[in-house]
C-alpha cells in the first residue's frame, strides 16, 4: 500500500518554504471540492462528468506521491468513460488515504 507524502512538494518548493504552504493551502482547499464533487457524480451516475472529476484528482495522487493510484486513476477514469465501474473500490481507497493526508498537513 502506497503512503502519500510530500516529496514532491518538497522537491518543487526546494526551500522556498513560503511556496510550499501555497501548494498545501491550495492543496487543502481544492482536495475535498474536488471529491465531494466525484462523489456526487457517481451517485447520479454521471459517468462522464465523473471521469473528469478522477482526471483532476489523479494529478493529486500524482503531486502526493502515489504513484500506483495515478495509474489506478488513469484505468479508472477511462472506463469510466464506458459507464463501468471496475477500479472504483481501488479508487476510493487511494482516494480517502490521501484526503486524510492533505487534511493532516
Amino acid at each position: 500500500m502506497e503512503i502519500p507524502n510530500t516529496t514532491y512538494i518538497d522537491q518543487l518548493a526546494g526551500d522556498d518554504h513560503v511556496f510550499k504552504e501555497k501548494l498545501i493551502k491550495i492543496l487543502k482547499k481544492e482536495f475535498p471540492q474536488e471529491i465531494l464533487n466525484y462523489e456526487n457524480n457517481i451517485k447520479a451516475k454521471a459517468f462522464i462528468k465523473a471521469a473528469k472529476n478522477v482526471h483532476k484528482l489523479k494529478h493529486k495522487f500524482g503531486i502526493l506521491g502515489l504513484e500506483k493510484g495515478y495509474t489506478i486513476a488513469i484505468e479508472y477514469e477511462e472506463n469510466l468513460k464506458i459507464a463501468s465501474t471496475q477500479l472504483q473500490s481501488e479508487f476510493d481507497d487511494i482516494l480517502q488515504r490521501a484526503n486524510t493526508f492533505v487534511q493532516s498537513l
